[in-house]
């Protein structure tokens, strides 16, 4: 196979998140004999490659020409090797390939979305359904939102669940506790960019109504200034850590009272599963496909009305015996959605339509 490495190009992005982790769970499974990776000529590895995995740099132009119209050709002279396209992206008119497409949501939410972007991504998203021969997804929620927007897929489209141990890689680093003076205090952890969709005025609303001042709210991830500052929350009660690495972040999974999740709209959504691998009890929101990732290991929340997120923070902040029932379900189910599973769901997709 040839692999599409653009992504190794630009800093890593949740959706490259998935491309690294499965493929260095499929190379250290030995599931990808032979496979080769392939970026434009004059890129540079913002990312680092997974392990073992052999990137050559080739073609004339970089960005979307490259992979339109050179990347097919380059998949040609391989000897019409099968092309894998693991981040959204992929060749519009090539068919011998595998395009894994994470979400429907410039389509579904399409007020979150610029509209050259969204035109843009409904030409694609388009044509690689018609003409692809594998279209692959990371939830079955996904799958059915791509079959809504853009019709059947000949083959169906079939689903590689996303993994969360790769947050227990490093060893935790206990020196953001310091930083952000958390030492000896409660916090609720919510984690994500500054996207509205991620629904951060949820979590400072129910924060608000929790009556306990000693429980601040830890906001790792990108904000969004107007989001907090609108908010009726105290700014005492409200700690945002800035840039925090992988070992940081565990840090805080496993430091935290619960975790929260909101959100409007994921494709499977990843730090719910970080969090349960960590230990860290779980809240989330009940929509799209947090309860197919989540299942009974995650209480739930009406991402439009703040109250019931309040009241199950109120249960969880105030029973030790449900937190320590969440953390055991958490790692239950975070033992189910792994990287090595992935990686095997992945090698037995290829050898079904490639072989």
């Amino acid at each position: 196979m040839l692999i599409n490495a653009r992504f190794l190009t630009r800093q890593a992005t949740g959706v490259d998140r998935f491309a690294i982790e499965l493929l260095q769970a499929s190379l250290q499974a030995g599931l990808l004999p032979g496979a080769q990776a392939v970026v434009p000529a004059d890129a540079t590895l913002v990312t680092p490659a997974p392990k073992g995995l052999s990137v050559r740099h080739a073609g004339r132009h970089g960005g979307h020409r490259w992979e339109q119209f050179e990347l097919p050709a380059l998949a040609a002279q391989a000897g019409d090797l099968p092309l894998v396209n693991l981040c959204n992206t992929a060749p519009l008119r090539h068919r011998r390939q595998i395009a894994v497409i994470h979400d429907a949501a410039a389509v579904a939410n399409p007020q979150n979305y610029g509209f050259a972007f969204r035109q843009w991504y409904r030409v694609m998203i388009g044509s690689l359904m018609r003409r692809s021969r594998v279209i692959a997804t990371v939830s079955r929620f996904s799958a059915d939102e791509l079959t809504r927007h853009f019709g059947a897929h000949h083959h169906g489209v079939e689903v590689i669940p996303e993994g969360g141990e790769h947050i227990l890689r490093l060893p935790a680093d206990p020196t953001v506790f310091e930083r952000l003076d958390l030492r000896g205090r409660r916090y609720v952890l919510a984690v994500g960019s500054q996207s509205l969709n991620k629904n951060f005025a949820a979590v400072l609303n129910a924060m608000s109504l929790i009556d306990d001042p000693d429980v601040v709210l830890v906001a790792a991830g990108g904000g969004n200034t107007r989001i907090f500052t609108d908010s009726a929350l105290q700014h005492e009660r409200l700690q945002r850590t800035g840039y925090v690495s992988d070992q940081q972040l565990r840090a805080l999974y496993e430091g935290a009272a619960c975790f929260v999740f909101p959100s409007f709209y994921e494709g499977f959504g990843l730090p719910p599963l970080e969090a349960m691998c960590c230990g860290c009890p779980v809240i989330v929101s009940d929509r799209a496909s947090l309860p197919e990732v989540c299942a009974d290991a995650a209480l739930y929340c009406n991402p439009d009305d703040p109250a019931t997120l309040a009241a199950q923070l109120r249960r969880v902040l105030g029973s030790p015996a449900l937190s320590d029932e969440l953390r055991t379900r958490g790692h239950q189910r975070a033992a189910q959605l792994t990287w090595n599973r992935a990686a095997r769901e992945f090698a037995e997709l290829m050898d079904l339509h490639f072989a």
